[in-house]
């Protein structure tokens, strides 16, 4: 039964893909599809489950495909099934199944009735790519893919100003954590040479060997997946973009951050334990962060006024303690924990409409106010301040706008001097440097190529920083987005001979995805006229198929797996020696500002309020 494992990726893809060709108003067949998609999916699942189970509970491992190979690089499709993945994915499908079976209800009549379901089949898809996964490239495929689908699940309701804006703000938390995962990558790969598979790491003596031989880098690489999969689950000091997500429909809040991708982190911890477990220090700064955010959050539930927000910040001290579990080594504890934490959020949050109702309702006939309490004490002081602090959420919003997002927003807001006249021609004059530079390496000072691949970057960076702060024109903004990527390609083939054939490959992708994002900007300034990024426009009310390519130029650009550039993106960080950490460190801020940049464009384009007053007008939450 080892190649059924692919049943459990191609089905639901399968079903993903027969939803986007239904007519919007084909309620019962969307739901019908989706509900028979998810249902063989729970069947198989316990089928599998069951015969593995019986058959003595081996592990599996299988080479699926290779997608793409050089004499350096194998980038490669691996499923992996355990007992891990045994729990995730009978969990994940059965709630599944519940949460399409109540959305045919609870969505009845919505105008993003199609969107919804089709949104919920693909991160299905994702879900189980990341369950699956043999390898990190597999499960970054999946992990891309929940993070795009709980973008546009939080959006849902794209005419109103709050869902949108949350959606974006939970994104670029979201985008952090996959730049985290692909710095683990590229570590991962200079030490082994190739693209290691998890099982590989169940040898205890090779693992011991390479810890010892080079602590730093596993130290380093383990840090970079707690802080992954601290962003993943909303632990300290990233839960503040938890409650902002409940902005979607209650059964999306329910599926994604009251039981299944909230609790990815958890599972990506779970996965990597035997690389990281003979480090005293990663298991010190896991047990930390889980029993901080434990404490912390279950404070701010107990003072919070809205119902969803308190289940999510009780559901995050939960998992607080699912990672206190996992460094201790408490595996079947923290698997039944998951799952019973999944099953308590995910009720919660479906009853949570009616709960509301009834207490308030019998808040009106039996509130009895709280007796009167002496002041002035200690204790008193220390509860009042709590109190604040917990209302406030600790600030930690604030102080993660202010030192980790605004920083580079001032920077962007002092590059005004490229949109002068002359910075088109100052720009292409350094690309012909740079590419001059390549093509006549015998002939130029070996000094020049220390310095370069850092010059190249950094003006990469500088470019995304401005079209991330951009205000004005849209196009402007998608130029710099563009060109900035020429620069970044160059800093690589500056650092390293790389082949042609490589590059090819990664800018295939970019460059078709960059020309048809610009003409779709061409066609909406056409028929709208005014497309700066100053306010929300909500294009997609009346344009709603342009924007829809053009959120797939957008992602296609910015290396989802849609297009070959997500292959090259692992490709070309590859090519960076591992000696020059400036280069690896700009070009991962490059790929952290590219996707923002890109959506942020398409948010301000097609989402938010309709500019025009003709429309409705919905009120900002919902």
């Amino acid at each position: 039964m080892l190649p059924f494992l692919q049943f459990f990726i191609l089905w639901p893809l399968a079903g993903f893909l027969l939803s986007l060709w239904v007519p919007r108003k084909k309620e019962r067949l969307l739901s019908g599809i989706a509900i028979g998609t998810v249902g063989a999916q729970v069947l198989g699942a316990l089928v599998f489950a069951g015969w593995w189970w019986l058959n003595g509970r081996p592990t599996l491992d299988i080479k699926q495909v290779v997608l793409y190979q050089s004499p350096e690089f194998e980038f490669y499709i691996d499923f992996y099934f355990d007992n891990i993945t045994a729990v995730f994915a009978v969990v994940g499908a059965v709630l599944a199944l519940v949460i399409a079976i109540f959305s045919k209800f609870y969505m009845h009549r919505e105008s993003g009735f199609k969107r919804f379901f089709t949104a919920l089949l693909l991160f299905f898809t994702g879900y189980n790519l990341v369950v699956f996964a043999g390898n990190f490239e597999t499960l970054f495929v999946g992990w891309e893919i929940l993070g795009i689908t709980s973008f546009l699940l939080i959006a849902f309701y794209r005419d109103r100003y709050l869902p949108v804006k949350n959606g974006f703000k939970v994104l670029s938390f979201y985008r952090l954590g996959d730049i985290c995962l692909i710095l683990a990558m590229w570590m991962c790969h200079h030490l082994w040479y190739k693209n290691i598979a998890f099982s590989e790491w169940s040898d205890v003596s090779a693992m011991q060997e390479m810890f010892q031989l080079h602590d730093v880098w596993v130290t380093t690489i383990g840090i970079l997946i707690l802080v992954a999969a601290s962003i993943k689950s909303a632990q300290l000091p990233f839960f503040t973009w938890l409650p902002r997500a409940m902005e979607g429909p209650t059964t999306s809040s329910a599926i994604f951050y009251g039981s299944l991708s909230v609790h990815i982190g958890v599972f990506l911890l779970l996965r990597t334990y035997p690389f990281w477990e003979y480090s005293g220090l990663i298991k010190g700064l896991v047990i930390s962060v889980g029993l901080l955010t434990s404490l912390v959050a279950s404070s701010i539930a107990r003072v919070q006024s809205s119902v969803k927000t308190q289940i999510a910040y009780s559901s995050i001290a939960q998992i607080g303690l699912m990672f206190i579990e996992v460094a201790l080594g408490f595996h079947l504890l923290a698997l039944l924990h998951f799952a019973s934490n999944a099953f308590l959020r995910t009720y919660q949050l479906l009853v949570s409409p009616s709960v509301l109702s009834y207490r308030v309702h019998d808040m009106f006939f039996n509130f009895v106010p709280r007796r009167w309490t002496a002041s002035g004490t200690a204790l008193h002081r220390f509860r009042q301040a709590l109190y604040i602090l917990s209302v406030k959420e600790w600030n930690f919003d604030f102080w993660l706008h202010r030192y980790l997002w605004r920083p580079f927003k001032w920077i962007g807001n002092r590059m005004r001097f490229l949109n002068q006249r002359g910075a088109g021609v100052s720009m292409a004059l350094v690309l012909m440097t740079g590419a001059g530079g390549i093509m006549f390496k015998d002939n130029i000072h070996i000094d020049w190529y220390t310095y370069a691949p850092e010059i190249f970057a950094g003006l990469s960076l500088l470019l995304l920083l401005k079209a991330f702060s951009e205000r004005g024109d849209a196009s402007n903004a998608w130029q710099l987005a563009f060109f900035s990527q020429i620069f970044t390609v160059l800093a690589i083939l500056l650092d390293k001979d790389v082949r042609w054939q490589d590059v090819v490959f990664y800018l295939s992708g970019t460059v078709v995805a960059a020309v048809v994002g610009y003409v779709c900007l061409r066609r909406i300034r056409a028929l709208e006229g005014n497309i700066d990024l100053n306010e929300y426009h909500g294009h997609s009310y009346e344009h709603a198929g342009l924007a829809l390519v053009f959120l797939i130029s957008c992602l296609g650009m910015a290396g989802f797996p849609i297009s070959p550039t997500f292959i090259g993106v692992d490709l070309m960080f590859t090519h960076i020696s591992a000696h020059n950490l400036v280069l690896v460190f700009l070009s991962a801020l490059n790929l952290l500002f590219l996707e923002l940049t890109l959506l942020r464009i398409y948010t301000r384009i097609f989402l938010g309020q309709h500019k025009k007053t003709y429309h409705p007008i919905a009120f900002k939450s919902s």
